[in-house]
């Protein structure tokens, strides 16, 4: 029996992850659902949990890298207008969880509201952002939210204040299944400085990354004293190529997937780029990216 019975408008079987992920890699998705309201999302979640079956929320897919098998359960793309709106009240900006981090700053500038314009050109969701505390340029992207209305794994709707949400180097307590809508409390400013600061920081980012090539966003975190790039460069790995996945010469933060790769492929590069910078750096890397 399909546990998703009734459901067939918004829920497909078999889905290729490949074309939803930046990576354009990766097997099927058991069950793919797009809903296009809370409420349906909310009786994605319930029958999923009667199911017990695993959910996985994808959004914008810069961060993903999926197996070459698949993955099982349901997965939920937050891709719907209505989960995609942004709307500003004097200095608060409302940003619902699949709205896209570039466009969430973009609409900021243009209502002369300063605080985000340094995190242009970071690829992604809202809510990807959020739980991944998405940073550049001396700012983070938790450090202007006030509050967050989110979808935890039972089902449950609730909001997190500012009093109880932690924000680290690449990493929130905003851990829950879904973020569904977040709050920032920005700064008046003028738009036309505004958008020269943003335009400025999108030149500099552009500059120093890969282009015309399948990738993700940097695939690790920037230890604590050094940056990822730097260190894996020094290694003497630019350039080093496992099958179709390739150590960018351009970055080296960045593994580029060419057209014959595999995720196995990018998955063998990471575990040797990290067994290579410990061994002759002495540093242990992190993934900044999620393996699926």
């Amino acid at each position: 029996m399909n546990p998703f019975s009734g459901l067939e408008s918004i829920v497909r079987q078999d889905e290729p992850l490949d074309m939803h992920t930046w990576y354009h890699l990766g097997g099927p998705a058991e069950y793919f659902a797009e809903p296009t309201t809370p409420d349906q999302l909310l009786e994605l979640i319930r029958r999923a949990r009667e199911n017990e079956m695993p959910v996985r929320t994808l959004g914008h897919g810069s961060n993903i890298l999926v197996r070459d098998e698949g993955v099982s359960g349901l997965t939920i793309h937050m891709v719907a207008e209505e989960f995609a709106r942004i709307e500003t009240d004097g200095t608060r900006l409302k940003a619902m969880g699949g709205a896209a981090l570039g466009r969430t700053v973009t609409s900021s500038v243009h209502a002369g509201l300063a605080g985000l314009e340094m995190l242009i050109g970071i690829p992604g969701s809202i809510g990807g952002a959020l739980h991944g505390n998405a940073g550049a340029g001396g700012t983070h992207v938790g450090q202007w939210l006030t509050e967050a209305t989110v979808v935890t794994d039972k089902g449950e709707t609730i909001t997190r204040t500012v009093d109880d949400l932690v924000f680290g180097y690449r990493q929130s307590s905003l851990d829950e299944l879904i973020i569904l809508e977040a709050i920032f409390e920005l700064k008046e400013d003028d738009p036309r400085r505004l958008a020269r600061s943003m335009q400025q920081q999108w030149i500099v980012r552009k500059a120093a990354q890969p282009m015309g090539h399948q990738c993700a966003g940097c695939v690790f975190k920037n230890p604590q004293g050094a940056t990822a790039g730097e260190l894996i460069d020094s290694a003497g790995l630019k350039g080093t190529r496992i099958g179709g996945a390739i150590v960018s010469n351009r970055h080296a933060g960045f593994i580029l997937a060419e057209p014959e790769c595999t995720c196995q492929d990018i998955v063998r590069l990471v575990d040797l780029v990290r067994d290579q910078v410990n061994e002759r750096m002495g540093y242990e890397l992190e993934l900044e990216i999620e393996i699926w």
